[in-house]
């Protein structure tokens, strides 16, 4: 009688054993757990951890110390991420050149070439990509807070000591706060009224195609005008017997053959060469072998077949093709080298070339700043662009009609270079930019609205306003939820640890 009173006894309580650990595990918040274990170790399973009284920390020092650090990481992650999608554009005209420069200039040199280097990032990967996303990285991070509301709120309310209580909190309601202030203060030119946005620019293609076909080409440029470009851009050098050619380098290594054709002149400038020397070399077999870009399409057997024999254009077929197709043409004019025959003259064989092809003059945006009076003289028809910032006044005196950079003045129009990826497109767009100089025509002439576009009266900004009203409602919901469970668990285990339990359980749990 007495062992089976025992045996029931024992039961019991170990029943009552049971129900207090499922209590305590419960607390334990196993899906948060779970995810975090599953996500860096690959555990799946439920995860199972030591049991904690409520009021207690879960963790161990070096967790809590670690797991800052890790969302420090995650986040750093995140934003290197996104600085690598957004200079993209400008990935082929980067310079990694600052270690060697470090290396090989005095000091001061290098601490300017550094200074350079990050005012570039700086302006061109953090500002201007901001302008565009700051609205949906700011719903993002608002995103972001409400998910972080549930551990905060579980970790506050699962001590007992007000100074960690603190010390969780702060941090989290100053941050909160800086994002709910952050609109006051944001400028973006994609939030616009209805009605305002501008025409989408027009696509001038950046040595042709270059995606598609080897640059500065004859199918580069059929490229661009298959794909609808509105213009085309070049660049333009005089070879030794007075031939304007288009070539962008100083030298034929990148773009030619010239170490199987002339081994020992490989590094002479391109303008020492005849016309003659430049016809044996070929200017397309480097594109298939190199792969300039890293976002190219693979090219069909046909394309890649003409691309093996394309050879150095001359700028007279280049203004005939401009010309039969109605397009656009920009140039830059490199003066040739010292010792060159035509140096002096440079300006002159290039007005000739031009009024003997029959190109339209207004088709031609003259961008040399050499003698420009002299060409406006001799060519009236030009549309004369300037490269550079100068006064309105001084660009209306001279009859500057475009500018090749970044801004807008009174009735000049702008041509924005070198423009690939959307975003950067659609921040242009939305700017009022009246072109742009790009290597991605045949992306570009696809997008029919600005990416990002919000327009007030519309549904978007409505939008953003709505979900940083339900982000706060949520994480309201999150600490409410976590304040009850907190107290319900408290008094589930004061409950269970009544001094009647204690004195059959023996465990070393009861007050």
């Amino acid at each position: 009688m007495d062992s089976g009173s025992v045996s029931l006894k024992k039961l019991k309580f170990g029943k009552w054993k049971v129900v207090r650990r499922h209590l305590l595990q419960r607390y334990e918040h196993q899906p948060f757990i779970s995810c975090l274990a599953g996500l860096y170790s690959c555990r799946w399973k439920r995860y199972q951890r030591r049991r904690t009284e409520p009021g207690q920390c879960c963790c161990k020092m070096w967790e809590c110390v670690f797991f800052p650090f890790l969302v420090g990481a995650f986040c750093l992650s995140l934003v290197f991420l996104y600085m690598w999608g957004e200079a993209k554009n400008d990935y082929n005209n980067f310079d990694c050149s600052i270690p060697y420069v470090w290396c090989t200039s005095s000091t001061m040199s290098a601490l300017g070439e550094l200074f350079v280097s990050i005012s570039w990032l700086f302006t061109e990967i953090l500002l201007s990509p901001f302008q565009v996303t700051a609205p949906y990285l700011h719903i993002g991070a608002i995103a972001a807070m409400v998910l972080l509301s549930w551990p905060v709120a579980l970790h506050a309310f699962r001590t007992n000591k007000k100074v960690i209580q603190a010390i969780i909190i702060g941090p989290y309601l100053a941050i909160l706060v800086v994002l709910f202030l952050i609109p006051l203060g944001m400028y973006s030119p994609c939030i616009r009224e209805m009605g305002t946005l501008g025409p989408k620019p027009a696509l001038i293609g950046h040595r042709g195609a270059p995606m598609l076909a080897p640059e500065n080409t004859e199918m580069s440029f059929q490229k661009t005008i298959e794909h609808g470009g509105d213009g085309l851009e070049t660049d333009v050098t005089i070879s030794y017997d007075g031939i304007p050619f288009l070539m962008h380098d100083s030298n034929l290594q990148r773009t030619t053959n010239i170490r199987e054709v002339f081994p020992s002149n490989s590094t002479q400038n391109a303008a020492l060469f005849s016309w003659d020397a430049l016809e044996q070399l070929n200017a397309g077999k480097w594109f298939l072998k190199d792969t300039p870009f890293s976002c190219m399409g693979s090219l069909s057997s046909a394309d890649q077949k003409l691309a093996m024999n394309q050879s150095i254009y001359k700028l007279s077929h280049f203004l005939r093709l401009a010309d039969s197709a109605n397009k656009l043409v920009i140039f830059d004019l490199y003066r040739p080298p010292e010792k060159h025959p035509y140096r002096n003259t440079w300006i002159n064989i290039t007005l000739e070339v031009i009024r003997d092809s029959g190109i339209n003059p207004h088709l031609v945006l003259w961008l040399d700043n050499t003698m420009r009076s002299f060409v406006q003289a001799v060519a009236p028809g030009f549309q004369h662009t300037m490269a550079s910032k100068a006064p309105v006044d001084q660009l209306l005196r001279d009859n500057v009609v475009k500018l090749n950079l970044v801004a807008v003045y009174a009735n000049i129009t702008t041509n924005l270079y070198v423009i690939s990826e959307p975003w950067l497109f659609s921040l242009a767009w939305c700017v009022g930019v009246h072109s742009v100089t790009t290597n991605a025509v045949h992306f570009l002439k696809d997008i029919n609205r600005p990416l990002f576009l919000m327009v007030r009266g519309k549904t978007s900004p409505a939008l953003w306003e709505q979900g940083t009203i339900w982000g706060l409602m949520v994480m309201c919901a999150f600490y409410y939820m976590e304040r009850y469970l907190s107290h319900r668990a408290r008094w589930d285990f004061e409950r269970l640890c009544s001094p009647v339990l204690c004195l059959h359980s023996r465990t070393k749990y009861c007050p």
